[in-house]
């Protein structure tokens, strides 16, 4: 049984996948044995200070650590591991790459914004599309976000913008940086009739969950936009305790609707897609690509 493993250290949460890849008449796909996720927040670092603090360095080499002892245990024969927008922005991301290699043997990536979209692209969600329907790509994270316009199945354009959720909780979101990336949406998105919406992320997954819609059918603008002011109108305890999400969800899932509302009113998008992947699965998917076709 061929195992791979994905390792996804964002700005919000470290994220290990451990896959069975399977085989058919199509070809290799894969199947998920088991997902961690450790929320270990280095974006509040990276943003507000450019630097990861020593407390957070040895929270993420004992996670990696964790990480490597599972990897040998479930006999993982290939990996790969991405660090995006807190690492990207960190003073010391290269020395904690290296003393992650050190005490692990595990070597991180950090990835730039295209590689990043690139790698979410690997989970061919274009091969699910309407082929009439044009569509606004949109992967919201801690510390940034991808945008991609897919006409006829294909990305047409796409960009990283820095703006993610922890990056807005921490009030470290550009004034100029919304500007850029409303004119760059308007730009692409223009000469396109009929756009429709794909949400990647683990924050538009967990609404589409608590939206209680079937796989398969967009999330309304207008759904997204009452759910939005309903969680909006608990405090964070009552999301916590009333409404049953993880702390390290409660408060960044505020900011992430504000993120897609935001790209849904500037394109007149009425639906979203949400297809429930993420980076993870696209690890999976690129070392499936480079290491068996």
């Amino acid at each position: 049984m061929l195992r791979y493993a994905a390792i996804d250290i964002g700005s919000n949460a470290v994220r290990l996948l451990i896959a069975d890849i399977t085989k058919d008449e199509t070809g290799y796909g894969f199947k998920k044995n088991t997902l961690v996720r450790v929320p270990l927040r280095l974006g509040d670092d990276a943003f507000l200070d450019q630097k990861i603090s020593d407390r957070k360095i040895e929270d993420l080499l004992k996670t990696m650590t964790a990480f490597k002892n599972l990897m040998d245990v479930y006999h993982v024969t290939e990996y790969l591991a991405c660090a995006t927008s807190a690492m990207r922005e960190a003073s010391n991301g290269a020395d904690i790459i290296a003393r992650v290699k050190k005490q692990t043997g595990l070597t991180l990536e950090i990835i730039e914004g295209q590689r990043e979209a690139n790698i979410i692209y690997s989970n061919h969600i274009e091969q699910t599309l309407d082929v009439k329907k044009s569509y606004l790509y949109i992967d919201v994270g801690g510390g940034s976000t991808e945008l991609s316009v897919f006409v006829n199945k294909a990305p047409v354009a796409s960009k990283s913008f820095d703006i993610g959720t922890i990056r807005i909780l921490d009030n470290q979101d550009k004034e100029e940086t919304w500007e850029d990336m409303r004119i760059w949406v308007k730009e692409q998105t223009r000469n396109y009739k009929n756009l429709a919406g794909i949400g990647t992320g683990g924050n538009i997954n967990k609404l589409f969950k608590m939206s209680n819609e079937k796989d398969g059918t967009p999330l309304t603008f207008l759904k997204l936009k009452s759910m939005y002011n309903q969680l909006n109108s608990y405090s964070l305890k009552e999301r916590i305790n009333l409404v049953g999400l993880n702390p390290d969800r409660a408060d960044v899932i505020i900011p992430a609707c504000e993120i897609y509302i935001t790209l849904l009113k500037w394109t007149g998008i009425k639906q979203l897609y949400v297809p429930r992947v993420g980076m993870a699965d696209g690890i999976i998917n690129l070392l499936i690509e480079e290491n068996l076709s």
